[in-house]
């Protein structure tokens, strides 16, 4: 990765630039039997429609700030990344009523529509369905992203120092995010090339961290495995093997 990048976005753009086809995320969960691999290059498209929906169709700013009520899913990481594109504040967890917007998972939808913005709606289905009833008051991502730009340039250009995400508590700027996820992943013996496996939530800087901050800041990838505790054992270790992961979290 370059040492000029400052924002998660940069790194994106830096990781597309590097080797497009390399896995970046691959996703599992336990509970559904699910399984995406997400190239860069297809990572990098789903990012740029869902941050052209964010900017275009929600009308967001560089600033306003959007309550992500999400699990540890590959669509939070495409959310968290568009994010970053157009400057928005992710709060991870973060209260709607406070909130400029709100993108909800199914299982949030109440809590979400304290927010008097935007609401959109994620079904969490595999191959990123749609609900089969779109819920009430709420934009359905699956309907609102496939006919977004492929490309995403940003009205104004993204703030390096500015406020960009919060979570646990704590806020952070992008250049925060990623200098810390660098040193974390050098910390942690994570260079590239690196393989991490993660089972932690979205909801700590750490999860968020080796999930997926590191994997962009250092040229690697991550096998994000929610509702890991399904997982027999030996299971585990075959997935491990399979997948080629280098560090298990």
């Amino acid at each position: 990765m370059n040492a000029t990048d400052r924002t998660p976005a940069d790194l994106l753009r830096s990781a597309l630039a590097a080797d497009p086809g390399r896995p970046l995320v691959t996703f599992y969960d336990d509970a559904t039997g699910e399984r995406v691999e997400l190239s860069v290059a297809t990572f990098a498209n789903w990012v740029a429609k869902t941050a052209n929906l964010l900017q275009g169709d929600l009308g967001a700013e560089p600033g306003d700030r959007l309550a992500l009520l999400l699990p540890a899913h590959w669509q939070s990481a495409v959310w968290l990344l568009a994010c970053a594109s157009v400057g928005v504040v992710a709060e991870v967890g973060g209260d709607p009523a406070a909130a400029d917007l709100v993108v909800s998972g199914p299982d949030t939808l109440e809590e979400a529509r304290a927010c008097s913005g935007e609401r959109v709606a994620l079904a969490l289905r595999p191959l990123g369905g749609r609900f089969p009833q779109p819920p009430a008051g709420f934009a359905d991502y699956a309907v609102e992203v496939p006919g977004q730009g492929d490309r995403f340039a940003p009205f104004v250009p993204v703030d390096a120092d500015g406020p960009g995400l919060v979570v646990g508590g704590e806020e952070l700027s992008y250049a925060d995010v990623v200098e810390r996820a660098r040193a974390d992943a050098a910390g942690q013996g994570r260079g590239a090339g690196a393989r991490v496996l993660s089972g932690l939530g979205y909801d700590s800087w750490e999860g968020l961290s080796v999930g997926l901050y590191g994997a962009l800041a250092t040229g690697g990838s991550v096998v994000l495995c929610r509702n890991l505790d399904r997982l027999a054992p030996d299971a585990l270790e075959q997935r491990t093997a399979s997948e080629r992961v280098t560090h298990t979290v």
